[in-house]
């Protein structure tokens, strides 16, 4: 392996500072070769690594090591693991309530992270999420009880560190909005006070660090109008200082990215650039383009919005992680019993709630009515899958539907689209009549950048038209929780984790073949 040595910081120049203050986004080849000469001119603290984009990752970062004398912070998003190595999102990991399963998770991600050369990993999620929450979060997160959230995080980051990456908490300081609004959109807000900051949000992040499990923060774009009134926390000092000042962290701090709605129609693209590093953090993740990027963190220091002090605390920080990263661990080894562990995961995270003297599942010989919710993009024709555009996703109907008819051979299924057309609506409804039970299999696909998240208004008025006379016996559903308060009471309600192995599960559960063992994460009050 090429022996790298440690750049001192007394011989750097400010055009490599102003570099090592940048987490570099490389999503093209242009971005790419300018990356590269940064690298060769020691000239770049951290990089973004994918693994969607038009070139091939693998061999970019190859290049960027292969021309590096330095350690460089590869760093990646991995809430859903990464690799062979996949769950729903954190939201299962806090369904099981299973320390051991989140260490194995945290384990899991590590060890297929430095397969791909990734050193650093932006979890474990500590937000702390209620239902006003946008863009996901709710199934994002480890929950809304603090200690339950910390006992499970703190696992987590003991799986990533014995796995060897270093530890990223985010999205500081914790998310709790006070409307449906998603900071890809635009700027969300809170009202939080800094006691009650630390009292609830922070808590986890004080687990962790007093447990010495947190390596870095990632700031989040929500504005903490009762700390700052002006800038968002991933702006602003005042709200950085409370992590460094009240609970001693020294670790780094990255901003989410600073192409995000809710800092740049305030702050714009350039001047976001500046005053994240103005306000004490490290990394400003800039997530556009290398080349225009560096020069705009440029044009920021020649026009004063940091000074020489602030970009020397940043890039002193930078050094310390890229020395820790000199010293990370040898990845340990994967047995079997590891394996077997990690996807209880995806069982064990099964959710249900029954109605009194029902039992678990229904019938395997009944003549049932399954009603499987698709995706706008899924082709059907009057209710029979006629192309499954969804494979690469999680939920995908075609295989939901096969599953249905091996364990249910007597019963029919009808695929209906989140927008049901006039024809859909009255098939479902007529269709329900003479058969033993009907079942939603249902599920919301969350996305960033796309704000509330709620079943259609017309899948809400099929399921309240059915419900007049409690013809749906079971519902089985798969996403944010929070979803099914829109809609009637349904005796039987299967709760999973966004995972192709938990949908398969939650049948399972609906057969009678599989134990719910998963308790919810929020305080939903289903009808």
């Amino acid at each position: 392996m090429k022996e790298l040595k440690m750049l001192n910081f007394d011989e750097l120049t400010t055009e490599q500072k102003i570099g090592m203050a940048m987490v570099a986004s490389v999503r093209s080849k242009e971005s790419f070769e300018y990356t590269l000469e940064l690298v060769k001119k020691r000239s770049i603290g951290a990089i973004w690594i994918y693994t969607d984009v038009d070139y091939n990752h693998d061999e970019a970062r190859k290049a960027f090591e292969q021309a590096a004398d330095y350690p460089i912070i590869f760093i990646a998003d991995a809430e859903s693991g990464m690799g062979d190595h996949l769950v729903g999102r954190h939201n299962s990991i806090g369904m099981t309530d299973s320390e051991e399963l989140a260490y194995i998770f945290g384990k899991a991600t590590a060890m297929e992270a430095r397969k791909e050369g990734i050193n650093t990993i932006c979890c474990p999620l500590l937000d702390m999420i209620d239902k006003n929450a946008a863009c996901g979060t709710n199934v994002r997160s480890l929950g809304c009880d603090k200690e339950r959230v910390s006992r499970l995080a703190a696992a987590e980051a003991r799986g990533l560190h014995d796995g060897g990456v270093l530890t990223v908490g985010k999205h500081y300081p914790g998310c709790s909005t006070t409307a449906h609004i998603d900071s890809h959109m635009a700027e969300t807000s809170s009202e939080a006070t800094v006691e009650e900051l630390l009292d609830y949000n922070l808590y986890p992040y004080k687990y962790l660090i007093d447990r010495g499990l947190l390596d870095g923060v990632m700031t989040e774009h929500t504005r903490f109008s009762k700390i700052d009134d002006v800038y968002p926390a991933s702006l602003s000092k005042p709200v950085i200082d409370i992590i460094r000042e009240r609970l001693n962290f020294d670790g780094f701090c990255v901003t989410d990215a600073l192409t995000m709605m809710g800092v740049v129609t305030k702050f714009g693209y350039d001047n976001s650039k500046g005053l994240a590093i103005a306000a004490g953090n490290d990394l400003a993740l800039v997530w556009n383009n290398a080349k225009e990027d560096y020069e705009a963190l440029t044009r920021c220091y020649n026009n004063g919005i940091f000074t020489d002090e602030q970009l020397d605390r940043a890039v002193k920080v930078v050094l310390a992680t890229q020395e820790k990263i000199m010293n990370l661990p040898d990845v340990p080894e994967w047995t079997e019993e590891d394996e077997k562990l990690f996807a209880k995961i995806n069982t064990d995270s099964i959710y249900a709630r029954i109605d009194e003297g029902l039992p678990q599942g229904i019938s395997r010989d009944g003549n049932h009515f399954f009603v499987i919710m698709t995706s706008m993009f899924t082709a059907n024709d009057k209710g029979k899958l006629a192309e499954d555009t969804m494979t690469t996703h999680w939920y995908k109907p075609e295989k939901i539907e096969k599953i249905l008819k091996e364990k249910f051979p007597n019963s029919t299924t009808y695929a209906i689209k989140e927008y049901p057309n006039t024809g859909d609506m009255d098939r479902v409804l007529r269709g329900c009549l003479g058969h033993d039970e009907v079942v939603f299999v249902t599920y919301f696909n969350s996305a960033a950048g796309v704000g509330r998240e709620a079943f259609t208004p017309r899948i809400i008025s099929l399921i309240e038209s059915l419900q007049v006379t409690n013809s749906i016996s079971s519902i089985l559903y798969f996403g944010n929780p929070y979803v099914l308060e829109d809609i009637p009471h349904i005796s039987r309600v299967i709760i999973g984790p966004t995972s192709e192995m938990a949908v398969e599960s939650g049948i399972k559960v609906l057969a009678g073949e599989l134990e719910p063992k998963g308790s919810l994460t929020y305080d939903i009050k289903l009808q």
